[in-house]
């Protein structure tokens, strides 16, 4: 379901979240569509081998967990992204359960901007993603 809350019922400290569990589909489809192959996200062998021990999701899918919450949850239907900045803070893995969460932080009336924390923890509550967006709500 699709939230669409207007831009006046939204207050600065809103927050929303969306939780996913990754699995190896999931970073496969992800290589999929965007051909990113590298070998630490899909190559078991050559992962063992890495820094990591084993095969890791990609960064930017962990940070896609973002743009759900904006579409679909707060702002919701009707948002345009403008920016976001991300800073990836730890490795995600096959199996992880993130919890991505956007908070209001600062609403501008006149241009009908938000502009919103943004982060992404694992299921031990430790953060992966942490950044900031900036959003238009039509």
């Amino acid at each position: 379901m699709v939230e669409d809350r207007s831009f006046e019922e939204i207050r600065v400290g809103d927050r929303a979240s969306f939780s996913k569990t990754l699995g190896e589909a999931d970073v496969y489809a992800f290589a999929g569509i965007t051909g990113d192959f590298n070998p630490v996200h899909v190559n078991k062998e050559y992962a063992g081998g890495s820094r990591f021990k084993e095969r890791i999701a990609h960064g930017m899918l962990s940070a896609s967990l973002i743009s759900t919450v904006i579409g679909t949850g707060l702002p919701g239907a009707n948002t345009i992204y403008l920016s976001q900045e991300v800073k990836f803070t730890a490795p995600v893995y096959f199996g992880d359960t993130l919890t991505a969460e956007v908070e209001v932080v600062e609403k501008r009336e006149e241009k009908r901007i938000l502009n919103l924390k943004t982060t992404v923890v694992n299921q031990e509550g430790k953060m992966v993603v942490d950044g900031q967006a900036r959003v238009m709500k039509m």
